[in-house]
């Protein structure tokens, strides 16, 4: 092929996009917006869309979502992964590895890509069907996007060799303005974060094109002063059902005790409708006025129609989005107690719940300020907590990080560090605070023998 004249045109590098949820998609708009992967001419650009719900056939499609064509503009393709592996579901599913080159060719057909260097872009790179595309496009570059408090966690398991190997760079969302991505770090990997501008951008777009909803009014007369967030933690296994509902109780009568006399309750996706139901007393209890999006929508479309002062939830990610795209202040209920009932201690939301507890305030306890502001020593202080909490959850994955988790520990041990940690994971790693103190030694398990050997010899 020539450009007419006579030189052979470059053509299109192939750019695979996957993605499962409208946050995620928004995000991979932004960076697209933003330049993040080169001129659009220059590429052919594949957006995989993933249902990864535990029965897809029951949950909103994406592209039956608020600002969904928009977003899936930016694509020279949109294809549906749930159909092309059907009747297979795309969490559990990854073709063999004697399969892995015919499915390659199979798909590069279907898609119209030409062979050649390939940019793979996907969610958790661990897991299905992330970990599936990483394995058929086997010489792809691997891009990795992040769009929640999960980033600044560490890795939930190692990568295969030959993944972790093409792994070029993680792309995250600025939550928490000055705190570094540890995920992915062992590998050497780079954190880039999309550019503020370029996301509160793709959210104005998606408010823009979500339709109107009674139960969110935009007239300042009527619209809510505090949006609580739910997140149907009874699907993790971590709260039951009743305990939710208290929670979300919990969230309406700590607005309420600050002042708001107008709150909505935005819930989450696969919430049952028994939820909203539950605050009516609450609500009534109180005195307050309780309003409930009727439609889908992301709960930034909500902040942007409503403009409220207060956001408040337990460690929704749309918590720290309030605070750095819209202003808005936020504020926790209930984190304290899931920090200590979530398990094992890897548990991948440890990460997220310690971001919100030590960033935020206390609704049950404090007022929040007026706005959202978070100072460098603010942030300094919990990229070391962060970190030292890394370590004690992966400590095989990240061994340089175990002197700083132990000086960390032996300065700041006290009240105010035990809820994030479990003296049993610190005793196991021979960690100030641990059950059975007495002389330990930061450094490698081998580090650790040679020292106890050294102790034992001048006795």
């Amino acid at each position: 092929m020539t450009d007419g004249t006579g030189t052979a045109a470059a053509r299109p590098r192939p750019q695979i996009f996957e993605v499962s949820t409208l946050y995620g998609a928004a995000t991979l708009a932004a960076a697209l917006d933003a330049g993040l992967f080169g001129p659009a001419a220059d590429a052919r650009r594949v957006l995989v869309v993933s249902n990864n719900a535990a029965v897809p056939e029951t949950a909103t499609a994406l592209p039956g979502m608020a600002g969904w064509d928009g977003v899936a503009a930016r694509f020279d393709l949109v294809v549906d992964w749930n159909d092309t592996i059907r009747p297979l579901h795309p969490g559990h599913w990854a073709p063999p590895a004697q399969d892995r080159p015919l499915w390659q060719r199979v798909l590069r057909e279907a898609w119209a890509l030409d062979e050649g260097p390939t940019d793979l872009v996907v969610e958790s790179v661990h897991v299905n069907p992330a970990a599936a595309l990483a394995g058929i496009f086997a010489d792809a570059d691997v891009h990795v996007y992040a769009d929640g408090l999960m980033s600044y966690g560490p890795t939930r398991e190692s990568l295969p060799a030959a993944t972790a190997a093409r792994v070029r760079r993680l792309l995250h969302l600025d939550l928490v303005p000055g705190l570094r991505p540890l995920l992915l770090t062992e590998y050497g990997v780079g954190a880039e974060a999309v550019p503020d501008a370029a996301f509160r951008a793709v959210l104005d777009e998606l408010t823009a094109a979500a339709a109107a909803d009674p139960g969110v009014p935009e007239d300042p007369e009527a619209a809510p002063t505090a949006v609580l967030l739910g997140q149907y933690l009874a699907a993790l296994g971590i709260l039951t059902a009743d305990e939710e509902e208290e929670l979300h109780a919990r969230m309406l009568r700590a607005a309420a005790a600050a002042g708001h006399e107008r709150v909505l309750f935005k819930p989450h996706p696969t919430a049952p409708a028994s939820y909203s139901r539950a605050l009516e007393k609450a609500a009534a209890d109180c005195g307050v006025s309780l309003l409930t999006p009727s439609t889908s929508m992301l709960a930034e479309a909500v902040f942007g129609r409503c403009r409220p002062r207060l956001v408040v939830g337990c460690f929704s990610t749309a918590m720290l989005t309030a605070a750095a795209y819209y202003g808005i202040s936020v504020a926790r209920v209930g984190t304290r107690e899931l920090l200590d009932r979530i398990v094992p201690y890897q548990n991948s939301n440890r990460v997220p719940l310690t971001v919100v507890d030590a960033l935020l305030p206390d609704l049950e306890q404090q007022p929040p300020p007026e706005q959202a502001s978070f100072t460098g020593e603010d942030v300094t202080g919990l990229a070391a907590l962060v970190r030292t909490v890394g370590y004690c959850m992966q400590p095989r994955l990240y061994p340089e990080l175990r002197g700083e988790a132990y000086a960390w520990l032996a300065a700041h041990w006290g009240p105010e560090a035990a809820p994030y940690f479990k003296r049993r994971r610190l005793t196991s790693l021979e960690l100030p605070g641990s059950l059975a103190p007495g002389n330990r030694f930061p450094g490698s398990r081998t580090a650790l023998r040679v020292a106890r050997r050294v102790k034992r010899v001048t006795r």
